[in-house]
C-alpha cells in the first residue's frame, strides 16, 4: 500500500491528508468574496486568462449576491447531510482573493473564521498579487489558524503562459513562494494540462519543476473549454488539438511518478459546469476518470513518486 493512503489510491489524496492532520471529514467550502483581479482591470492585464468564466474560475463557489456567511451556511448545510461532524476550511476561489487592501481582506477573512467549526481558510491568488503588507497579516492569520495559499502557475513555460494570457513572470511565481514558505505558510499550486499546443513532455516538465520547489500541494486540472470565454473564440478559429481522455490519464499517471510522496494532491482532473462546458466533453464523468487513474497506476504497479525513488536507487 502507498504510504500515503488508506484506500486503493497510490497518490496522496487531499481527504487523507486532511483526516491524518484532524482526525476528522474536513470539507471545504466555496466562496465568492466579490474579488476582481489585476489581469482584468487593467493594472497587469486586460480581459483576465483567456479559459477564465466570468465569475473567476468560481463555478461551484457561493453566489456573488449573498453575502459570505449566507454563502458559507448554504453550503455547509448541505455537506453536513453527507458527512455529519465535519469539520470546515473556508475556501475563497473566486477570482484574486488577495486582491484588496488589507482591512477589507482581514474584514472577510475573519468573518468566516469566527464560524462554528472552521479550522481553516484556503485562498485562491495569484503570485503578483500579494503585497508585502499582506504578506505580513498572513503571517500573522496563519499562527492562529490552519492557512493554505493556492497560487495559480498554470505552467512553467513561457509560450504558453503568454498565449493564455497569464501576465507574470515564472520568477514572479518563484519569488512568492520562497516569500510565502519564508513564512511558513502552506503552498498549493494550480497546473492545467491540455493548454494549447503544449505536449505531454511540457506538461510532465512543469510536474518536474514544481517538485524541485518547496510546495506542500498541487491541483491538476484538465483544460476545459467554456461558453463566453476568449480560449472559446479562439478554439474556433484555431482548432488546436485537445487532448483525449485516454491522453489526459496516462500524462496525470506520469505526473504523479514525478512528484514527492508527500506533497498532496488536492485535485487531479477538472470539474466544470455541463452547462457551461463546450470542450472536451469526457471531463463531465469525472468519477470514472478518477477510477481509471486508479486502475492505471495499479496497471503500471505504479505509485507517486516512483520515479524519483529509482533514480536515487540507481
Amino acid at each position: 500500500m502507498f504510504e500515503f493512503s488508506n484506500t486503493n489510491k497510490r497518490y496522496h489524496t487531499l481527504d487523507y491528508y486532511y483526516k491524518k492532520k484532524f482526525n476528522s471529514k474536513v470539507c471545504k467550502i466555496s466562496l465568492n468574496a466579490g474579488f476582481t483581479c489585476p489581469n482584468i482591470d487593467g493594472t497587469v492585464g486586460r480581459g483576465g486568462c483567456i479559459y477564465c468564466s466570468k465569475i473567476g474560475s468560481g463555478e461551484y463557489a457561493g453566489d456573488v449576491k449573498d453575502d459570505l456567511i449566507k454563502q458559507f451556511n448554504s453550503i455547509k448545510d448541505v455537506m453536513i447531510k453527507k458527512w455529519p461532524n465535519s469539520k470546515f476550511i473556508g475556501y475563497f476561489q473566486a477570482h484574486t482573493n488577495t486582491y484588496a487592501k488589507v482591512d477589507t481582506l482581514k474584514e472577510k477573512y475573519e468573518l468566516i473564521l469566527n464560524q462554528p467549526n472552521v479550522i481553516g481558510l484556503s485562498i485562491a491568488t495569484r503570485p503578483d498579487s500579494i503585497t508585502d503588507e499582506c504578506l505580513d497579516y498572513l503571517e500573522e492569520l496563519n499562527k492562529k489558524t490552519f492557512l493554505t495559499i493556492e497560487l495559480g502557475l498554470q505552467t512553467i513555460h513561457e509560450k504558453t503562459s503568454t498565449y493564455i494570457n497569464r501576465c507574470h513572470s515564472l520568477d514572479c511565481f518563484n519569488d512568492m513562494v520562497k516569500k510565502l514558505r519564508k513564512r511558513n505558510i502552506n503552498v498549493v499550486v494550480h497546473i492545467i494540462n491540455g493548454l494549447p499546443y503544449e505536449t505531454k513532455q511540457m506538461m510532465i516538465d512543469t510536474v518536474k519543476y514544481l517538485n524541485k520547489l518547496d510546495i506542500q500541494g498541487i491541483k491538476i486540472h484538465m483544460l476545459s473549454i467554456l461558453k463566453d470565454t476568449k480560449l472559446a473564440q479562439l478554439y474556433e478559429l484555431e482548432k488546436f488539438k485537445l487532448i483525449s481522455r485516454e491522453e489526459y490519464i496516462d500524462i496525470v499517471c506520469c505526473q504523479l511518478e514525478y512528484l514527492r510522496p508527500e506533497i498532496v494532491i488536492h485535485r487531479i482532473t477538472g470539474d466544470p459546469k455541463v452547462s457551461d462546458l463546450i470542450e472536451p466533453d469526457w471531463l463531465v464523468k469525472k468519477v470514472t476518470i478518477l477510477n481509471d487513474i486508479d486502475k492505471e497506476m495499479k496497471k503500471r504497479n505504479s505509485y507517486q513518486g516512483i520515479k524519483l525513488i529509482k533514480k536515487i536507487s540507481n
